[in-house]
């Protein structure tokens, strides 16, 4: 008998999705919830069920470095059972079902029914469409499609996920309105590739339609677009983000390199020179838009002056929020089985610190720039005094925090009572990630 679990989520906003539909069906079965995080050693349960990232290495390591502390917590008696699912598992369960015995179970990506008949319950169609929010309860995460039909040479995903599927806007119009009716005022929209969706059920791009569908649903007040593809990119959302109040100015979209030849080796279906004009359009669109990217450094044809064109780049278009990583072959991809990997590590962590060094002060002087200025945020958290808090230029998770001092707000309030709420404030003072403010 499974009374209680804890469910660990490993990898992105898309998998902690996944994670928290099986939490509904898991808590509404009459199975108790310990939060992620909380010591096995103090509050010990029945089940440990580990959601796993398979995307690069670094996320690989993780997921078994996390199986492997499950199983020294069910040898020294801490839970009874592990359950592993996910994309980990999805892609090497035979070779986990060999290497870690001690593993109760191993169930693929999309297995959540099976992860339940695992602890003894039945699924639930009814709930399908609901989720036990892991996040603050004033955000969450809106997962609009699954799988990816992109073929870039890098990248694991459709073999792990396969091919895009987007999920009607029916179904995510009803999930959205229970968010909102649980308190979420925040929605984040992810996908593996976000502008793709609709294509396949509706035979066109319809990212600008369900945005205005979800501008619509009462009690959400941000909407924030993650996850964007550069190739064919759906204009009519820049319209819609210029629009519409509840739209974040804020983009994420992955551009991964600038030059010609690297671009052509990723297989991004994008040039330098539209990446640039995209840009442009973003910037002159949408006044004020926030963009966040990510790049690779090292990949295969990265030259010395195709870093320099990136770091150019980079420079020139100055984006207000910038992630990257080095280069590392997935087995099964294009790129390991038709490219060699003849950079070496060192290069790629110069490359790597150069270019988040050259980041760093695009973003303080971003940062800088909005000091004296009041902005609308969203308080996410309150700790030793400090208040927490995002404004539409802050994703969670991601990007820096807006620290604000309580001396001047408290006068005998709560302060848990304003998490969850939107204040404005001025920011005083900012680094190259967070900002101070003081509330107005």
């Amino acid at each position: 008998m499974v009374n209680k679990i804890q469910l660990i989520t490993l990898g992105c906003s898309k998998n902690r999705v996944d994670s928290e539909h099986l939490l509904k069906q898991i808590f509404d079965s009459g199975i108790d919830i310990l939060p992620e995080g909380r010591d096995l050693s103090k509050e010990r349960v029945d089940a440990v069920i580990i959601n796993t990232c398979g995307f690069i290495k670094d996320a690989k390591e993780e997921s078994v470095e996390t199986i492997f502390a499950a199983v020294d917590a069910k040898n020294r008696g801490y839970t009874k059972k592990i359950f592993v699912f996910g994309c980990l598992s999805q892609r090497y369960r035979t070779e986990l079902e060999a290497e870690i015995p001690e593993v109760d179970g191993f169930f693929g990506a999309f297995d959540s029914r099976s992860v339940i008949g695992a602890l003894g319950k039945k699924w639930d169609t009814l709930l399908e469409n609901r989720r036990y929010l892991t996040t603050p309860s004033h955000y969450a995460y809106l997962k609009i499609s699954e799988g990816c039909d992109r073929i870039c040479s890098y990248c694991s995903i459709p073999l792990i996920r396969g091919a895009h599927t987007s999920v009607p806007v029916d179904d995510l119009i009803d999930e959205a309105k229970h968010l909102a009716d649980a308190g979420v005022k925040e929605l984040i929209v992810v996908a593996q590739d976000t502008t793709y969706y609709g294509v396949d059920l509706y035979k066109e791009r319809r990212l600008a339609h369900l945005l205005e569908s979800l501008c619509e649903v009462d009690g959400i007040e941000w909407i924030r677009v993650l996850y964007s593809y550069p190739a064919a990119f759906p204009e009519r959302v820049l319209d819609v983000m210029a629009s519409n109040p509840k739209m974040c100015k804020y983009l994420d979209i992955p551009l991964q390199h600038i030059n010609d030849k690297v671009l052509a080796n990723m297989r991004r279906s994008v040039d330098g020179e539209s990446i640039r004009k995209l840009v442009r359009n973003f910037r002159d669109r949408v006044p004020g838009i926030v963009l966040r990217t990510t790049m690779i450094v090292g990949h295969p044809g990265e030259s010395k002056c195709a870093f320099e064109e990136l770091i150019n780049f980079v420079s020139e278009a100055k984006f207000e929020r910038l992630g990257a990583f080095t280069y590392s072959q997935e087995e099964g991809t294009w790129g390991a089985e038709n490219l060699k990997d003849t950079i070496s590590e060192r290069v790629k962590k110069e490359r790597y610190e150069r270019l988040m060094e050259a980041q760093s002060n695009i973003s303080l002087n971003y940062n800088l720039s909005r000091k004296g200025k009041i902005e609308r945020v969203l308080i996410d958290s309150f700790d030793e005094g400090v208040f927490t808090a995002r404004s539409m230029s802050e994703s969670p998770e991601v990007d820096g925090e807006i620290l604000i001092g309580s001396d001047t707000f408290l006068n005998g309030f709560n302060p848990n009572e304003i998490i969850g709420t939107f204040v404005d404030v001025r920011i005083d003072s900012a680094d190259e990630y967070d900002l101070t403010a003081t509330f107005v």
